[in-house]
Protein backbone atom coordinates (compact mmCIF):
# COMPACT_ATOMS: atom_id res chain seq x y z
CA UNK A 1 0.00 0.00 0.00
CA UNK A 2 2.91 2.63 0.50
CA UNK A 3 4.21 1.45 -2.59
CA UNK A 4 1.21 2.55 -4.66
CA UNK A 5 0.76 6.63 -2.12
CA UNK A 6 4.67 6.92 -3.00
CA UNK A 7 3.80 6.51 -6.67
CA UNK A 8 0.40 8.50 -6.95
CA UNK A 9 2.42 11.27 -4.63
CA UNK A 10 5.00 10.84 -7.47
CA UNK A 11 2.70 11.44 -10.75
CA UNK A 12 0.83 14.14 -8.93
CA UNK A 13 3.07 15.75 -7.83
CA UNK A 14 5.50 16.01 -10.13
CA UNK A 15 3.54 17.74 -12.58
CA UNK A 16 2.37 19.73 -10.20
CA UNK A 17 5.72 21.36 -9.31
CA UNK A 18 6.88 21.63 -12.69
CA UNK A 19 3.61 23.73 -13.38
CA UNK A 20 4.19 26.12 -10.59
CA UNK A 21 8.18 26.29 -11.85
CA UNK A 22 6.88 27.35 -15.38
CA UNK A 23 4.19 29.48 -13.90
CA UNK A 24 6.58 31.49 -11.52
CA UNK A 25 9.50 31.77 -14.35
CA UNK A 26 7.15 33.69 -16.37
CA UNK A 27 5.96 35.63 -14.15
CA UNK A 28 9.03 37.01 -13.65
CA UNK A 29 9.88 37.43 -17.40
CA UNK A 30 6.93 39.41 -17.84
CA UNK A 31 7.69 41.68 -14.61
CA UNK A 32 11.35 42.46 -14.81
CA UNK A 33 10.69 43.29 -18.70
CA UNK A 34 12.55 40.30 -19.94
CA UNK A 35 16.25 41.19 -17.73
CA UNK A 36 16.25 37.54 -16.43
CA UNK A 37 19.90 37.04 -14.87
CA UNK A 38 21.04 40.87 -15.80
CA UNK A 39 21.04 40.29 -19.80
CA UNK A 40 19.90 43.73 -20.55
CA UNK A 41 22.95 44.98 -18.02
CA UNK A 42 25.37 42.55 -19.03
CA UNK A 43 26.15 41.76 -15.18
CA UNK A 44 24.91 37.58 -16.12
CA UNK A 45 28.48 36.38 -15.24
CA UNK A 46 30.17 39.05 -12.69
CA UNK A 47 32.91 36.79 -12.42
CA UNK A 48 34.62 37.33 -16.14
CA UNK A 49 36.25 39.85 -16.72
CA UNK A 50 34.75 42.52 -19.22
CA UNK A 51 35.26 41.73 -23.30
CA UNK A 52 36.90 45.12 -23.85
CA UNK A 53 39.70 44.25 -21.19
CA UNK A 54 42.72 42.84 -22.24
CA UNK A 55 44.64 39.80 -19.91
CA UNK A 56 48.45 40.45 -19.82
CA UNK A 57 51.11 37.84 -18.23
CA UNK A 58 54.85 38.54 -19.03
CA UNK A 59 56.92 35.52 -17.74
CA UNK A 60 60.79 36.29 -17.73
CA UNK A 61 62.39 33.46 -19.11
CA UNK A 62 64.63 33.82 -16.47
CA UNK A 63 62.38 32.91 -14.13
CA UNK A 64 61.29 29.92 -15.61
CA UNK A 65 65.14 29.23 -16.05
CA UNK A 66 64.86 29.39 -11.94
CA UNK A 67 62.28 27.01 -11.37
CA UNK A 68 63.37 24.51 -13.79
CA UNK A 69 66.83 24.24 -12.13
CA UNK A 70 65.24 24.74 -8.69
CA UNK A 71 63.16 21.50 -9.68
CA UNK A 72 65.63 19.74 -11.08
CA UNK A 73 67.44 20.32 -7.69
CA UNK A 74 64.98 19.40 -5.40
CA UNK A 75 63.92 16.25 -7.57
CA UNK A 76 67.12 14.78 -6.89
CA UNK A 77 67.33 16.19 -3.10
CA UNK A 78 70.26 18.31 -3.95
CA UNK A 79 71.67 21.15 -1.00
CA UNK A 80 72.00 23.04 -4.52
CA UNK A 81 68.42 24.05 -4.56
CA UNK A 82 68.80 27.63 -2.62
CA UNK A 83 71.93 28.26 -4.60
CA UNK A 84 69.22 27.98 -8.27
CA UNK A 85 69.07 31.42 -9.46
CA UNK A 86 72.86 32.10 -8.59
CA UNK A 87 73.33 29.33 -10.94
CA UNK A 88 70.87 30.92 -14.23
CA UNK A 89 72.99 34.35 -12.83
CA UNK A 90 76.55 33.31 -13.74
CA UNK A 91 75.01 31.62 -16.82
CA UNK A 92 73.99 34.58 -18.33
CA UNK A 93 76.75 36.49 -17.25
CA UNK A 94 79.29 33.80 -19.16
CA UNK A 95 77.02 33.32 -22.05
CA UNK A 96 76.28 29.83 -21.12
CA UNK A 97 73.56 27.13 -21.44
CA UNK A 98 71.59 27.43 -17.97
CA UNK A 99 71.47 23.58 -17.80
CA UNK A 100 75.05 22.89 -18.29
CA UNK A 101 76.49 23.45 -14.44
CA UNK A 102 73.82 21.65 -12.80
CA UNK A 103 74.18 18.86 -15.45
CA UNK A 104 77.86 18.54 -14.85
CA UNK A 105 76.71 18.80 -10.84
CA UNK A 106 74.78 16.02 -11.51
CA UNK A 107 77.67 13.88 -13.74
CA UNK A 108 80.53 14.54 -11.53
CA UNK A 109 78.83 14.61 -7.68
CA UNK A 110 75.14 13.39 -8.02
CA UNK A 111 74.63 17.24 -7.86
CA UNK A 112 76.75 17.40 -4.39
CA UNK A 113 75.99 14.31 -2.49
CA UNK A 114 79.55 12.74 -3.41
CA UNK A 115 82.42 15.61 -2.95
CA UNK A 116 85.51 15.77 -1.30
CA UNK A 117 85.01 16.75 2.18
CA UNK A 118 84.19 20.90 3.21
CA UNK A 119 85.21 21.68 -0.57
CA UNK A 120 81.69 23.23 -1.76
CA UNK A 121 82.64 21.39 -5.04
CA UNK A 122 80.27 19.55 -6.84
CA UNK A 123 81.26 19.73 -10.37
CA UNK A 124 84.86 17.92 -9.89
CA UNK A 125 86.67 21.42 -10.82
CA UNK A 126 90.11 20.95 -10.58
CA UNK A 127 90.06 17.47 -8.89
CA UNK A 128 92.68 14.63 -10.10
CA UNK A 129 94.95 12.77 -8.22
CA UNK A 130 95.91 14.10 -4.83
CA UNK A 131 94.50 17.55 -6.07
CA UNK A 132 91.65 19.17 -4.64
CA UNK A 133 90.18 22.66 -5.74
CA UNK A 134 87.97 23.93 -2.67
CA UNK A 135 85.25 26.62 -2.65
CA UNK A 136 84.64 29.02 0.42
CA UNK A 137 80.65 28.34 -0.37
CA UNK A 138 78.35 27.18 -3.10
CA UNK A 139 77.87 30.35 -4.95
CA UNK A 140 81.71 31.28 -5.19
CA UNK A 141 81.94 27.98 -6.94
CA UNK A 142 79.34 28.47 -9.18
CA UNK A 143 80.78 32.16 -10.64
CA UNK A 144 84.50 30.69 -10.49
CA UNK A 145 83.39 27.49 -12.65
CA UNK A 146 81.32 29.24 -14.90
CA UNK A 147 83.72 31.75 -15.33
CA UNK A 148 86.15 29.09 -16.45
CA UNK A 149 83.76 27.13 -18.67
CA UNK A 150 83.27 30.55 -20.60
CA UNK A 151 86.66 31.37 -20.69
CA UNK A 152 88.89 28.05 -21.32
CA UNK A 153 85.62 26.01 -22.85
CA UNK A 154 83.70 28.13 -24.88
CA UNK A 155 86.79 30.40 -25.56
CA UNK A 156 88.07 27.83 -27.57
CA UNK A 157 84.96 26.85 -29.23
CA UNK A 158 83.99 23.87 -27.06
CA UNK A 159 80.17 24.42 -26.44
CA UNK A 160 78.13 21.05 -26.83
CA UNK A 161 78.93 18.38 -23.84
CA UNK A 162 81.18 16.28 -26.33
CA UNK A 163 83.24 19.23 -27.14
CA UNK A 164 83.27 20.02 -23.89
CA UNK A 165 84.36 16.70 -22.26
CA UNK A 166 86.94 16.13 -24.44
CA UNK A 167 88.85 18.38 -22.15
CA UNK A 168 86.80 18.02 -18.63
CA UNK A 169 87.06 14.17 -18.62
CA UNK A 170 89.50 13.19 -21.83
CA UNK A 171 89.54 9.79 -19.59
CA UNK A 172 85.81 8.76 -20.60
CA UNK A 173 84.77 11.54 -22.70
CA UNK A 174 81.98 9.87 -24.90
CA UNK A 175 80.48 8.56 -21.38
CA UNK A 176 80.53 12.06 -19.61
CA UNK A 177 79.26 13.90 -22.38
CA UNK A 178 76.31 11.26 -22.87
CA UNK A 179 75.37 11.93 -19.55
CA UNK A 180 75.78 15.45 -19.34
CA UNK A 181 73.80 15.92 -22.30
CA UNK A 182 70.83 13.28 -20.66
CA UNK A 183 70.77 15.78 -17.50
CA UNK A 184 70.45 18.92 -19.58
CA UNK A 185 67.99 17.06 -21.57
CA UNK A 186 66.07 16.27 -18.54
CA UNK A 187 65.72 19.91 -17.48
CA UNK A 188 63.77 21.11 -20.74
Amino acid sequence: MKKIIVLTTFFVGTPLLLFICIFYLSYLYTTKNGDILGESTGVAYAALPPANEAFEANIVQEDSQVEVVRQFFAKHNSPLEPFAPDIIVAAKRHNLDYRLLPAIAMQESTLCRRVPHESNNCWGWGIYGGKVTRFNNYPEAIETISKGLATKYRGRGLITPHEVGRMYNPSNTNNWAENVTHFMEEMK
